[in-house]
């Protein structure tokens, strides 16, 4: 059941330093949001102060209603607490087949879990996050260390999430999850694109091909591989 006015609000949060700043006014609804912005714009750093972890000098960031809060760093290792495989899997209250086959990998659960490839320990991990039901699921560049498969697999994981906010901070270009709402962090400021697929024509960070498919009047309902195939096969907008 989804809680009745779960949302977290960004209230003129900010951070300072000498050479960089980050500005962030919004509210986050349920939903799927992706924030995008170039590698340095401070998209780990919201993230931080989002999950309560990095205060903001100025203004606040309020979790309204949200008691279970995960934030999933870039690199997987940071994450891992058990030896091998299955220890891993039994922190998360998963059993390692059910894990291993949701990360779509051939491993064996006996296997030291710092011996996997970072692809493969980073499938796993996102396997086990995104088997947990969370308030506020923040996922800095969850597609990090993926191939094309890879990222696929975890943006059909991704897509299914239809409880809590999940928060998908990236710079990611080509594959994507099925996204509600589109940020971006431009020259230092948070911006709010707005709902898909009216925020496609306000974002500055679109990839090439969404841009094209935005100039020519075929807007994707999403963005999605499958969204953006029919969007590129209409024959008008």
């Amino acid at each position: 059941m989804e809680v009745a006015g779960l949302r977290l609000v960004l209230d003129h949060a900010s951070v300072h330093r000498k050479s960089w700043s980050l500005a962030a006014n919004g509210v986050f609804s349920p939903g799927i949001h992706l924030v995008s912005g170039d590698v340095g714009s401070g998209k780990s750093t919201l993230a931080l102060m989002m999950a309560g972890l990095y205060a903001p000098e100025s203004g606040a960031a309020r979790r309204e209603e949200i008691s279970r809060t995960m934030l999933s760093f870039q690199f997987p290792e940071f994450h891992v607490t058990g030896l091998s495989v299955a220890e891993e899997c039994a922190s998360w209250n998963l059993s390692p087949e059910n894990a291993i086959d949701q990360a779509g990998i051939d491993i064996s659960p006996e296997t030291p879990a710092l011996a996997l490839s970072r692809g493969e320990l980073k499938r796993l991990h996102v396997s086990c996050v995104l088997s947990r039901d969370y308030d506020l699921l923040l996922l800095d560049e969850p597609f990090s260390s993926l191939d094309c498969p890879g990222k696929e697999q975890v943006c059909r994981q991704i897509s299914r999430r239809s409880k809590g906010i999940t928060v998908i901070f990236t710079h990611e270009q080509s594959i994507f999850p099925a996204i509600d709402y589109i940020w971006e962090i431009s020259e230092g400021t948070l911006i709010g694109c707005g709902a898909m697929p009216g925020a496609l024509t306000h974002w500055q960070h679109a990839p090439p091909l969404v841009k094209r498919l935005v100039g020519a009047g075929r807007i994707p309902d999403s963005i999605t591989p499958e969204g953006l195939r029919e969007a590129a096969c209409r024959t008008r907008g």
